[in-house]
């Protein structure tokens, strides 16, 4: 859930991790910190607060060195302070260590260092990792490593420098993402590509137990029984300016505008519109297992999740084919009636998820098939899938995710396309959702030219407490992920619900203070959602409808309308998002919120 950078080269690393810390920070943090050898031993800075606080707080001592490794905590253990931020120091001062993860075992590791004498400076179990290598060090950084990895239980990547050993990183991982990068006469290491793009193309990705040694002279990588392999250099594709604003106020905003693109994108070269189909080359060779399989299941966590429970109804509806989703945070403590004859869909945006990469393994013993819908090429779900697809949305920096949201929607409707015409739906109506389909970037762009709309009625409803979002059959889920967009960025209270479940509870909450977000297309279930909208104005509650273009009935009950073009149920959902993207985003702006770095959350969740 942090970030790491470190560096060795020819040049001064100071400014080189500095910018890349700038550049992961929108996967959240509380506290930031560098560490670099400087000749005669480690220079330590640490400050709880933003990177421009660090960078201010160096600028006076004009640190130099070819060897540097930086970090952004996102607190675990330890409340955000100085002496709980990383780098964590060894005792005698000679080792410097970043961490991401969670070490499980820590409290009794560290109850037996201290028992051996060894004082502890921090509340950390990173400090733990710090102590373990100082104690088994001899000579060799990357031994000692090894060695003191043997008592861990828990996951990490980790960066790690030694005063004696002073133009040397050891990196290693098992769970949390690290990346290598060969540059021109200097190398990196980092948790995301993100933070060394501006240098190198070229990375090498580390798989789990893996340990890689950078020096001036280049990397070497050793297997898990110590072995020197050699690894495959792959090259990024996407560019620089993917991972900057470009003139937008926030990523986040960015982000919502890109998403004609990104649709197009998720679908291009995929669909089949002469043959009402659509072609999947990551996954096709599946298909027949997945018809076949006896249980399907989707695991996901937050917005990754709604996007499965639509792709469940998808399924179900369109190809016939019963499936259940599973928060992947539960899927691996409940004993899922999972086997051989078993197909499981891990979906995630950034491909590191933690709960995610644990359902997979579980099912993955549990002799499953396990396929991968994620965005990150060469993330460890893409790697430890059997088969999967790319979503294509680009590098997605705002905490609160929306093109990655609508592209594996997008993906999910072509695969339900694909399984659909091997179910028997007929060429005529394949042809007919390819071209729902295609209008896609088209519509969304209608969509969005609703912006400074959505904006005024943000302005009327940023003091709100609560709010509460109505949706039925695959709107429920855009009404979840509605609600959770409000929630995670401008902290109010919302919850999304089946529209007919809200006379089970909710309408308790109803009065005129509770703006309530109705989405109403003209669908089958659009009268019932009317009767819905009715009790809620009974009660003074405050209406925001969201309905299809040309509809004039809903304009006499609700109190703002919105309007998105007319849509099959396969394409409604992405549509009807993007109006509660926005009015997420200009309720948090009228706020005064952080908008793509909100607190307490991280882009990429890689703890459990």
């Amino acid at each position: 859930m942090c970030g790491i950078v470190g560096y060795v080269g020819k040049n001064n690393g100071v400014p080189v991790v500095m910018e890349g810390l700038q550049r992961l920070e929108y996967r959240g943090y509380d506290s930031c910190g560098i560490a670099l050898l400087n000749g005669g031993g480690i220079e330590l800075e640490k400050v709880t607060g933003k990177v421009s606080e660090l960078m201010q707080t160096i600028a006076p001592r004009q640190m130099k060195s070819g060897v540097a490794i930086g970090h952004t905590r996102w607190a675990t253990h330890g409340m955000p302070s100085r002496a709980n931020a990383h780098p964590h120091i060894s005792q005698d001062g000679k080792i410097a260590v970043v961490h991401n993860g969670i070490i499980e075992n820590y409290k009794v590791l560290r109850d037996e260092l201290e028992n051996t004498g060894y004082i502890f400076s921090s509340e950390t179990d990173t400090e733990v990792l710090a102590a373990l290598i100082c104690q088994a060090y001899s000579g060799n950084l990357e031994h000692a490593v090894r060695e003191a990895l043997s008592y861990v239980v828990g996951a990490y990547g980790l960066a790690i420098i030694h005063a004696d050993e002073p133009e040397k990183i050891v990196c290693t991982r098992k769970g949390a993402p690290l990346i290598m990068a060969v540059g021109e006469d200097e190398y990196f290491v980092a948790s995301d590509v993100a933070a060394i793009l501006k240098y190198s193309k070229n990375v090498i990705y580390l798989e789990n137990d893996e340990i890689g040694v950078i020096t001036r002279d280049g990397i070497k990588t050793y297997s898990s029984d110590d072995e020197q392999i050699s690894k495959k250099i792959h090259k990024i594709t996407f560019k620089l300016e993917e991972v900057e604003k470009s003139g937008y106020e926030h990523f986040m905003l960015k982000e919502i505008f890109s998403q004609p693109q990104t649709i197009y994108d998720a679908m291009r070269g995929r669909l089949l519109p002469e043959e009402g189909n659509a072609h999947l080359g990551g996954i096709d060779h599946m298909t027949g297992a997945i018809l076949h399989a006896d249980q399907r299941y989707f695991t996901a966590c937050g917005t990754s999740w709604h996007a499965a429970l639509i792709g469940e109804m998808m399924f179900e509806q369109f190809a016939r084919l019963p499936c259940e989703v599973e928060y992947a945070s539960e899927f691996r403590y409940r004993e899922p009636l999972v086997d051989a004859k078993s197909i499981v869909f891990a979906i995630s945006q950034s491909g590191e998820t933690a709960d995610t990469l644990a359902a997979i393994q579980e099912a993955k013993q549990r002799d499953a098939k396990v396929l991968g819908i994620c965005n990150v090429v060469g993330s460890s779900i893409a790697r430890e899938t059997e088969a999967g697809v790319y979503i294509h949305a680009g590098p997605e920096i705002g905490v609160a995710s929306t093109k990655a949201f609508t592209s594996q929607v997008t993906v999910l409707s072509l695969l339900t396309l694909k399984l659909a015409r091997l179910m028997g739906m007929s060429q005529e109506n394949g042809k007919a959702i390819c071209q729902s389909l295609q209008k896609l970037p088209e519509n969304v762009e209608w969509v969005l030219k609703q912006a400074d709309q959505i904006a005024e009625i943000a302005k009327l409803y940023s003091d709100a407490s609560n709010f509460l979002y109505l949706g039925r059959g695959v709107n429920f889920p855009v009404a979840l992920e509605g609600a959770l967009k409000l929630k995670e960025i401008s902290y109010i209270h919302a919850e999304g619900y089946p529209a007919a479940e809200m006379k089970h509870g909710p309408i308790a909450l109803i009065d005129e203070s509770m703006p309530i977000v109705a989405i109403a297309p003209q669908d089958k279930t659009y009268d019932k959602l009317i009767s819905n909208i009715e009790e809620v104005k009974a009660r003074k509650g405050r209406v925001i409808a969201l309905a299809t273009q040309g509809d004039e009935r809903i304009k006499d009950i609700a109190d703002h309308v919105l309007y998105v073009p007319p849509a099959l149920s396969f394409t409604a959902p992405i549509l009807n998002v993007i109006p509660l993207q926005l009015l997420s985003y200009y309720i948090a702006v009228e706020r005064g919120c952080n908008v793509d770095q909100p607190r307490n959350l991280a882009k990429s969740v890689t703890v459990e």
